[in-house]
């Protein structure tokens, strides 16, 4: 049986069991939606970056939700967790390289869960490499600018966010053997 997109289809969809295959984005698409969750989760990270350079620097934090959330206003020149600092040209080059492996790696896929993972891997790359690329105290060795805080945690911004939730849907998939076309394959 064919799905009308021309996907085979197993399972519940010819009404034989559970199904084998997520529903998959026509090829013309499927870039595209890469590139759709990335320019949100960029539009979104640099927007919020903005704002908290423009209203935060010199106030005290804003506590939120009875201390468990607050707003500050923090420069990352290492990588997750403030490590390496000292190295940020590595960091931007890592990250150039990985959104270029990313964008090939797209072209590839057949599979929405998978386009929306690397989509939002992509998008949080993208968005601390701007902030590596344009911000003080030079491009290419610019300051991410990180501004969630939460308690016994390290300060964090909506790029670091994404990364995280795309890398766990990257386990997710792969823990239920799906592929970058969506099929699954049982070991």
């Amino acid at each position: 049986m064919q799905a009308a997109r021309g996907a085979p289809l197993t399972g519940a969809e010819d009404g034989s069991g559970p199904p084998t295959r997520d529903p998959v984005v026509p090829a013309q698409r499927r870039l595209g939606l890469v590139l759709v969750v990335a320019g949100l989760v960029l539009v979104l990270d640099q927007a919020s970056k903005s704002l908290v350079v423009a209203t935060m620097p010199g106030r005290p934090k804003i506590e939120l939700l009875d201390g468990l959330l607050a707003i500050t206003h923090v420069r990352n020149s290492g990588a997750a967790f403030s490590v390496g600092t000292g190295f940020t040209w590595i960091f931007t080059a890592v990250a150039l390289a990985v959104s270029v492996i990313l964008v090939r790696t797209a072209r590839q896929l057949t599979s929405r869960a998978w386009a929306v993972a690397l989509g939002g891997l992509l998008g949080g790359a993208v968005g601390n490499l701007v902030d590596r690329l344009l911000r003080s105290p030079g491009r290419g060795r610019g300051y991410v600018v990180d501004w969630i805080e939460l308690p016994h945690w390290p300060v964090f911004n909506l790029a670091d966010s994404a990364i995280v939730g795309a890398a766990a849907l990257i386990v997710v998939l792969s823990l239920a053997g799906r592929d970058l076309s969506g099929a699954l394959h049982r070991g």
